[in-house]
């Protein structure tokens, strides 16, 4: 089965996606894989397949490589002898911009390419933790209370210390900081705001319980991964997370009751039902008071979270055979015959 993995994009996030695209090379040993790059200026290349390393992309390597154009239904290398087409379904593995905010899901569906990945009402959703905490109120998903900041009105913060500090836009916990203090919070918001121009803020819960579960609904069933409790001191920062993309070996069941399990399925299927069809999403969960509340949607997560799955790879071949297909209007210009046959033209 054909897959082409498409990863690196314009994105604070741009080499975290390099690593998840050399992790799943890896792991999906049964595909016939292609490896098409983003670079930051937008530029497609083909990579070959033994050239799938860091060193490739740190020292520019990949410029070297055939450059893509793209068009209906592929991605095009022109030769001298002619183009050949890079078919097949697309895997976007573009974490963060492009990838996660519908720019990507929007340029694949333009070109009538299956792709799995957040449709881009779906990435709307995700990508911005404003708008996912819209979904929760919409859906009956609960999540932590929030006030939103940007840097043109700064107001003051009603939510009692600590409190948690991140962008609106971004994840691996890049530009995150834990405040205990008011005299610590313009620095933590000067931190926030080198990523994004708007940013949340939310109630620092110490020792809260935390548990991750990806999963993906195909032929009309939803199909779960383990859950896991992630290791973690205070929350789980970048290089924890950084760390966590290049895992290929499948982590430990948490140790949860199984009322709690169905009770992550639950919030689980309410997030995802209607809206993140064709994706493999991760949902990170808070745990108070044996209430479930959404932390966060990964819709790309980091190397797909292959390491919650026993069959990864079977469970991309259900993804690949149970994707939406976008219905296009067919277009006969009947409205314009009929007004040229009544002016006579």
């Amino acid at each position: 089965m054909k897959l082409t993995i498409l990863f690196g994009g314009a994105s604070f996030e741009h080499e975290i996606s390099i690593v998840s695209a050399i992790t799943l090379k890896q792991k999906l040993s049964k595909f016939d894989l292609s490896f098409v790059f983003c670079d930051q200026d937008h530029t497609f290349y083909i990579i070959e397949p033994s050239k799938m390393k860091a060193v490739t992309f740190s020292k520019g390597l990949h410029k070297k490589m055939p450059k893509l154009s793209i068009t209906n239904g592929a991605f095009v290398q022109k030769g001298l002898l002619g183009s050949t087409e890079h078919s097949g379904t697309v895997l976007n593995l573009i974490h963060g911009a492009d990838g996660e905010d519908g720019s990507i899901a929007a340029l694949l569906d333009f070109f009538s390419i299956k792709y799995i990945g957040p449709r881009v009402d779906a990435s709307v959703f995700s990508y911005d933790k404003r708008y996912t905490k819209w979904l929760c109120k919409a859906r009956g998903i609960k999540s932590l209370e929030s006030e939103s900041l940007s840097t043109k009105e700064h107001s003051n913060i009603k939510i009692p210390y600590p409190i948690i500090v991140k962008p609106a836009r971004l994840g691996s916990s890049i530009g995150v900081s834990i405040v205990r203090e008011e005299n610590k919070l313009d620095y933590a918001l000067e931190s926030a705001f080198e990523f994004d121009n708007n940013v949340l803020v939310e109630p620092f819960i110490d020792g809260v319980k935390e548990y991750n579960l990806a999963g993906f609904r195909a032929n009309g069933k939803f199909h779960f991964s383990i859950v896991e409790e992630p290791h973690k001191e205070e929350f789980l920062d970048f290089e924890k997370k950084y760390m966590d993309f290049s895992r290929s070996e499948q982590v430990l069941n948490a140790d949860v009751t199984k009322e709690l399990e169905l009770k992550l399925r639950a919030n689980f299927e309410k997030v995802y039902k209607d809206l993140f069809e064709g994706s493999l999403i991760r949902c990170d969960f808070f745990v108070v008071n044996n209430d479930v509340y959404l932390n966060e949607i990964n819709p790309i997560p980091g190397s797909m979270a292959n390491y919650l799955f026993e069959d990864f790879q079977g469970s991309l071949e259900m993804l690949i055979n149970s994707l939406p297909h976008a219905k296009r209007p067919k277009v006969n210009y009947e409205y314009i015959h009929s007004i040229s046959k009544a002016k006579g033209k």
